[in-house]
């Protein structure tokens, strides 16, 4: 027996879990190809949350939302350790306050992985890292080694896709 997509009034296979919260619960509901692809352009995890509500969760995030102990009760100098790398943390994320108008996709989060920047940085600095690994990987400087020439080809592949999602985010000409 084929379970029917639970989208309204749609009456093709539903083939594809969508979670109905967003904690890890088992709840999901099964959707066609085309509403799967609808729920997933519009699913918002941060969606009902604010700032502070938004950091406490990237906070938690970085010891995998579990709570943490200490190794001994004399370890006052990790703590302290821990609490100003959360403040530091903290600080970067509210240094990125021109992200805000940004809705990166995977394709964007790929490209920043292959030009080995973080996420949502600053154009000028994503232009001046394309620079600095265009100059590395050219064949010129590679006596034509295939290898930095495919290298070559996909950093200018994850460039172009942020500058196509920049472009598009902020109406600059590049």
């Amino acid at each position: 027996m084929k379970t029917i997509c639970e989208w309204n009034k749609c009456n093709k296979p539903g083939e594809f879990k969508a979670p109905v919260e967003k904690d890890n619960s088992k709840k999901y509901r099964l959707l066609c190809l085309q509403h799967i692809k609808e729920f997933n352009k519009n699913w918002n995890y941060f969606s009902g949350m604010n700032d502070d509500q938004i950091m406490e969760f990237i906070k938690s995030d970085m010891i995998w939302h579990k709570p943490t102990q200490s190794f001994s009760s004399s370890d006052n100098f990790f703590k302290i350790l821990w609490n100003n790398a959360l403040k530091d943390e903290t600080q970067k994320f509210k240094s990125l306050d021109h992200m805000k108008k940004f809705r990166f996709n995977s394709h964007d989060f790929k490209a920043f992985t292959i030009l080995d920047i973080p996420a949502g940085i600053e154009w000028k600095k994503i232009q001046e890292k394309f620079k600095k690994l265009v100059k590395k990987f050219h064949p010129d400087m590679n006596a034509g080694n295939k290898k930095f020439e495919e290298r070559l080809k996909i950093i200018t592949l994850a460039y172009t896709q942020l500058k196509n999602t920049y472009r598009e985010k902020i109406g600059t000409k590049y």
